[in-house]
């Protein structure tokens, strides 16, 4: 069985292979079933991707909820945060099958409660999983006495709609702008986002192909923005906008072909986002850039910084009553979209920002964008604590350096920090560095990974 690194899934399985090992029809009805036992759901929506197999996966889902009373809404192909718009306005659990940015072979389920809130492994997916898994053992129980009836729906033209409610664009100047769907779900949505916007959209590998023939959906790996980046300059675009597989992502590069940091990102859409709420909260990852909390503070908000990952991001959203989070992953969470995330979002606001004034895109965001980062650096262990330990003792004896354990190890010194995590699926240290300047960082990065491959 191969699984996956993802957020917000149940599991990713390799559908090449076979039952019981894989995700099948069997193996998602019994989950449609337990989804629904699990949370009590009297009616749920479900959406797919454009993988060859999701629209099956979808199909027998829903069968399985149906079999256990509820009503299943089915609105087809859609982006994850399209799965979450329908949730938030209809008020009901979902589930979205869609491998996000892995391989073709792959797929899973994306599960949420009403109003998109999240499902975690403490909040029912631990629960669900055990209960399909045993009914795949045991036999799945008899079918209830009134089932639950299809629906199914479009939800594109309201969910576009419902974005551009939340983003003043009035005043967006004429852009050019390069968009690459990675042969995802970008392609399916970003034509009617950005229908009515004065942009001249210069499409790229917006056919929907859950093959990929032309490059892996996952723009956070370098060598899938190069087309981008090329066709950026080539066009002579303003900037250019790369989604991921199933589009809840969405990458930025500027005029240059440059790419712009996530973390420039969530300080530009932070900074937006405290001028329509002042004094918000906005949360942070702990492996963003120190630019992130700094102009939060300067633009009178609130930073709160909290582990990687969506389910701790939205119940910080939620316990905090945040306006907005971010991560270094480009996954931008907004308390207007029921605290989950979305990459079209995000796209919105810089296209807002961008096309109010006169100037580059390079030099909007040199204002958010203040240090030296390494970017994520993953490095195969055979011991992930005993290399993790060496890092610290490494470093304990130094003079000013302090270390915080809130997610892997952060050590932090006068005018650098790194942090070093564990992967939780494969044996992988991932190493982030940050610095006041490029030497600094260079040098730290450098003398940190020959620690981890000793």
């Amino acid at each position: 069985m191969a699984v996956a690194d993802l957020s917000q899934i149940v599991k990713a399985y390799d559908v090449r292979g076979v039952y019981p090992d894989q995700l099948d029809d069997r193996l998602a009805e019994l989950f449609g079933a337990a989804f629904v036992e699990v949370t009590g759901a009297e009616a749920i929506v479900i959406g797919h991707d454009m993988r060859p197999s999701s629209p099956g996966l979808a199909s027998s889902f829903a069968r399985g909820a149906v079999a256990r009373g509820a009503d299943a809404t089915i609105i087809g192909l859609c982006s994850t945060d399209q799965l979450y718009y329908a949730s938030g306005d209809m008020n009901l659990p979902g589930a979205m099958f869609t491998a996000s940015h892995n391989p073709a072979q792959y797929n899973g389920i994306k599960m949420c409660r009403a109003g998109a809130a999240p499902v975690g492994q403490d909040t029912g997916l631990a629960e669900i999983r055990a209960l399909a898994e045993g009914w795949l053992t045991d036999g799945a129980p008899a079918s209830v006495t009134k089932p639950g009836h299809l629906r199914q729906r479009d939800t594109l033209t309201d969910y576009a709609a419902y974005l551009l409610s939340l983003v003043d664009v009035s005043a967006i100047r004429p852009l050019k702008v390069v968009v690459d769907a990675g042969n995802g779900m970008g392609g399916h949505t970003v034509p009617t986002v950005f229908a009515d916007l004065p942009l001249d959209v210069v499409p790229m590998y917006f056919e929907l192909d859950g093959t990929f023939p032309n490059h892996e959906a996952n723009p956070l790996d370098p060598k899938n923005i190069v087309d981008l980046q090329a066709r950026v300059l080539a066009e002579g675009a303003d900037l250019g906008f790369a989604f991921d597989g199933d589009a809840d992502r969405c990458f930025v590069v500027d005029e240059r072909g440059a790419g712009v940091s996530p973390s420039a990102i969530t300080a530009l859409v932070a900074a937006r986002e405290l001028a329509k709420y002042p004094g918000g909260t906005i949360i942070h990852n702990l492996i963003t850039s120190w630019s992130v909390p700094e102009v939060v503070r300067e633009h009178g908000g609130t930073p709160v910084r909290t582990r990687v990952g969506h389910s701790f991001i939205k119940q910080e959203m939620a316990g905090t009553g945040a306006v907005f989070g971010g991560e270094h992953s480009a996954h931008y969470y907004f308390r207007d979209f029921w605290n989950a995330d979305t990459g079209m979002l995000a796209a919105l606001h810089v296209l807002a920002a961008l096309g109010g004034q006169r100037g580059p895109l390079s030099e909007l965001v040199a204002s958010y964008d203040r240090y030296a980062g390494s970017g994520e650096i993953n490095s195969t262990v055979d011991d992930q604590r005993a290399r993790t330990a060496a890092v610290r003792a490494a470093f304990a004896s130094r003079e000013g350096v302090t270390f915080d354990e809130l997610d892997g190890l952060t050590v932090t010194g006068a005018d650098w920090w790194f942090n070093l995590r564990p992967s939780n699926t494969e044996p992988l240290l991932r190493l982030n560095v940050e610095a006041r300047d490029e030497a600094t960082m260079e040098r730290v990065r450098d003398e940190t990974l020959a620690l981890i491959r000793a």
